[in-house]
């Protein structure tokens, strides 16, 4: 029997099993649905995300095998903890999370368009409204005082589980800063990796590896049961070590 690629019930928030994701494309599991807050919610929940383009429909996702970081494996080079001794940033997190989706949207490098769709943008700016969705942002203030933001990044946090959905640079290093800065915050809290969805160059040199579905989704289901400071995610200025 062929797999199937199940359509969801706009009345309903239910998925299907996870092993139910079709194997080519790898991890596709549904169409449909909506975006709202309390979807996409139950989706992080199972492991499940969005991505999809302009003019698709909407597509929910269950990669097998799955990208995260252990933080302790983290890779910080020579020559980037050299960048870090001497930086000129300066890193903060959710004090400006729109500013950060937008240029997630917008970045430069990009070269097969962008999946951030304006309602993508704003179901996220919702969920950060929540306190579900979240920004590391790094600043670059020059000699006349002009501040611009010009590296980011954001995610989807539920308890202990952060699942990363996009970053930007603007210029050297500063989307590892951000990617540092969020692996130190978590850390504090004995959180132990980051969720990265797919692997890309970018993530495999900053350490990122590749893990079966199912090892993803039993650390996954234990970073929920984490109960997080109820001012963790507070807006604020970090410090890199």
């Amino acid at each position: 029997m062929g797999q199937i690629l199940y359509q969801l019930d706009d009345n309903s928030l239910s998925f299907p099993l996870i092993e139910c994701a079709l194997t080519e494309p790898n991890g596709l599991l549904a169409l449909g649905g909506d975006l709202s807050p309390q979807r996409l919610i139950a989706a992080y929940s199972q492991g499940i995300f969005p991505w999809y383009s302009d003019n698709d429909p909407l597509m929910w996702w269950s990669p097998d095998p799955r990208a995260i970081i252990d933080i302790d494996q983290l890779r910080i080079n020579r020559t980037l903890r050299k960048a870090i001794n001497k930086s000129p940033y300066q890193i903060t997190l959710n004090q400006d999370f729109s500013q950060v989706t937008q240029l997630c949207a917008n970045a430069p490098f990009r070269t097969d368009g962008t999946w951030i769709q304006p309602e993508m943008e704003a179901a996220y700016l919702t969920l950060h409204q929540q306190g579900y969705a979240h920004s590391i942002e790094v600043w670059y203030t020059d000699e006349h005082d002009n501040k611009a933001l010009v590296g980011g990044l954001y995610g989807v946090a539920i308890n202990g589980f952060f699942s990363g959905e996009s970053m930007f640079y603007k210029q050297s290093n500063a989307s590892k800063f951000a990617l540092i800065a969020l692996g130190q915050l978590l850390k504090s809290v004995d959180i132990n990796f980051i969720d990265c969805q797919l692997l890309n160059p970018f993530l495999e040199d900053m350490g990122a590896k590749e893990t079966s579905r199912d090892i993803f989704i039993h650390k996954q289901q234990h970073a929920l049961t984490k109960t997080m400071p109820d001012d963790f995610w507070q807006a604020r200025t970090l410090t890199l070590f």
